[in-house]
Parts: structure tokens; sequence; C-alpha cells
């Protein structure tokens, strides 16, 4: 053991993501600084990094290019995300303006300001927390504002909310809903022959309308015993990795997938379609719809369009309620009637392992209802359980 005192090293901490700052002085008089930060790692023998070694950045290693750029704005996010956050960072950046106050970055008093004229406008707190997001997020990321003071105000606006609004959902297409639906469905036109297509696959498969939307014909094969639905990306998929949904045959054609999809990709076929976006915008006669003045999803229709057809066919069909009826009640009444089944539709619908919205909203309904004590009393012969079917 020695009394020498250990040897001190003179090293500049330098901040994440900063250049190496430039030593004043004489730089030939002086000696390089070693230059590490809290994620250096040195291995026994190997010596300091320094100023020395540091590389000449010029523009050239700082500047993307063009179309790099464009990824870049739509990184890790769906198109339509994307669109959404842009606009609600333009409101914010207008509000800025007419306030007086930095846009970006943003103080979190401006930030929490904010959020209070939002929740004093009456918005949904949802549509709230869209906006808080995609401000937070626009922010550099050693600049974010503080988020405590923001969502504790939202957090007390949306249990009022609830209690003056209640939460709105889509109503769960059910089994009978889906038959009268289907039952609209003209089979010798074509508009017919693809909402009826849609509400089969829609229901089957429990899809996101987004992912109906980006379907093409290639992402569609019937097998013998059912449709395969190839999904390139989705919701809980932001990796585009790929999953496979099968949706198996039912012995009533009625309401039969593999039936539905065969005479949709038929319709496409004698339409001169083979490839491509597998739902198509058709006209009233049945022909495609000219898409020169398309969006920028071109041959693909949007997750709107699929609602509006789902929405026609439960007023043609009737239905009580046919206003609130959307694409999603079609996910929402397929994971429903898994749940009272005793399945479990978490992989079904891509929904991510152990989903609390499954647990809550499905799983835990079925159980609740399943179980309840009073069926002893209203239904004695069935022994404290629902007879069955």
């Amino acid at each position: 053991m020695t009394d020498e005192p250990d040897e001190v090293v003179d090293a500049e901490l330098v901040d994440d993501g900063n250049l190496p700052a430039i030593a004043s002085g004489d730089a030939e008089a002086m000696p390089a600084r070693p230059l590490v930060d809290r994620h250096t790692i040195l291995v026994p023998g190997e010596a300091l990094p320094t100023e020395a070694e540091q590389p000449t950045y010029t523009e050239r290693d700082l500047y993307v290019s063009e179309s790099t750029a464009e990824r870049l704005k739509n990184k890790s996010k769906p198109k339509n995300t994307s669109r959404t956050y842009d606009n609600q960072r333009d409101l914010f950046r207008r509000w800025c303006e007419q306030e007086g106050r930095v846009a970006r970055p943003c103080t979190t008093a401006t930030y929490v300001e904010y959020v209070a004229t939002l929740i004093e406008q009456g918005r949904a707190p949802n549509a709230i927390s869209v906006a808080m997001s995609a401000i937070r997020t626009w922010m550099p990321d050693d600049k974010k504002p503080g988020t405590a003071e923001a969502r504790g105000m939202l957090n007390e606006y949306r249990k009022e909310w609830n209690k003056r609004v209640g939460v709105k959902k889509a109503p769960a297409i059910t089994d009978d809903m889906i038959r009268a639906m289907v039952a609209t469905c003209d089979p010798g036109h074509s508009i017919g022959i693809r909402d009826r297509c849609v509400l089969l696959i829609g229901r089957g498969a429990l899809n996101r309308r987004s992912e109906l939307a980006d379907l093409t014909i290639g992402n569609v094969t019937i097998e013998p015993d059912g449709v395969a639905l190839w999904f390139t990306s989705s919701k809980t998929d932001q990796e585009a990795k790929g999953e496979e949904t099968f949706i198996p045959a039912w012995d009533d054609p009625d309401i039969d997938p593999v039936h539905a999809t065969r005479a949709w990709l038929d319709t496409l076929h004698k339409l001169g379609v083979r490839d491509g976006a597998f739902l198509r915008a058709l006209t009233r006669e049945g022909r495609l719809q000219s898409r020169i003045r398309a969006t920028e999803r071109g041959e693909h229709v949007t997750g709107d369009a699929i609602n509006e057809w789902v929405r026609g066919r439960a007023k043609l069909a009737g239905l009580k309620g046919w206003e609130r009826v959307t694409a999603h009640g079609l996910r929402r009444g397929g994971a429903q009637a898994i749940a009272d089944a005793g399945g479990d539709p978490t992989s079904q619908g891509r929904w991510q392992e152990g989903s609390a919205v499954v647990k809550r909203e499905y799983l835990d309904r079925a159980t609740n209802r399943r179980d309840n004590p009073w069926l002893k009393l209203a239904r004695p012969e069935a022994d404290g359980g629902l007879p069955e079917t």
C-alpha cells in the first residue's frame, strides 16, 4: 500500500451531442485536454481521448439531403399521425404569435398556458392530449417543456368532461347487425361485392380501418380453409416488421369471408385490376373511380372512406343509431364475440400483449356477465352460468 495520492486527471466533460470546445490561448503551447462524458468506456491500457484526436467537422458533415429530410419529417409515425401533428404544431405556432410568445423552443409556462387555453375552449381531452404530444415532440431533445402541471390540469379536466359528456364509443357491430348489413349488399353490383368483403374481413381480422385501407392485392391470399392477410405495418408495429392475420372460413355462405373475398378479387380482375390497392373507390355504376386528382394515397382509399361504406350499410339495414356506426364497430364487435365465447382477441386484433384495453373492454366484460350472481336466480337451470349455446 502506498501513501502516494491518487492521480487526478484534468478532463473536460462535454455535453452530449455538442462538438468539442475550442481551447483558448496558445493552442501549440497548451497540452491536448482529455474529453470524456458519462458514456465514455475505456478498456485497460487505452489512453484517454483528447481534443487533438477529434475530427474537424464541416458543413458537409452536418447537412442531410432533401429526400432524407423528408424521411426524418415522417419518421416513426404513420402519415395520418404526421399530418395531425403538423396541424397541431401549426395551431400552437399561430397561438404563440398572437400571444407574443416563443413557439420553439417554448417554455414550460407557455406550454401550460396553451393547454389551459384548449381546456377553456372545451376541446375533448383526447384531442388536447394529442396536441400536447405533438408540441412536446416538436421541441429539441434538451429543451422540452415540463409536463407535470399540464398533465395534472388535463387529468382534472378529463374527470369533469366524463361527468358532463360521458365516454362516447362507436357501437359494437354484433352478429345480428353484421347479417343485416351484409344483406343490403347487392351480389350483382361491384359496390355491393366490395362492401360485403369489407364487412366480413374487417370483422374477421379485427382490422383498424387504416390497415384495411393500406392492404394491397398481394397482401391477400385465399386458402382452402380461410383468408390470410399480410399487414406490412400497424399502430403496434411501427418498425414495419409485418404480421399475418388468418380469418377462417365459415360454413354459412352469407357471412363466409372466403366467398366474399374471392368475389371481390374476381370483380377487380373484371375491372382490369390485378395488383396495387385491394380496396378501390367506385362510381355509382360500379366502375373504377378516376384517381387523377387523388391525394398522396393514390389508388388507395382512406380510412374515412371505409367508415362511410360501413355507416352506409348500417343505414340501409335500418339499424337503430346507424349515425354512430363506424368501421371501428367491426373491430369491437368481433373482439367482444371472441371474448364472450371464452377466447382472447389480443393476437387476432394485433393489440400489444397484455393490452389493458383488451382486458378492460372485452375480457373483463365477458367474465362479469358470465359470472353475474343474479344468473342463479334469473336462470336456475344454468347452475350459476349461462346456458350452453
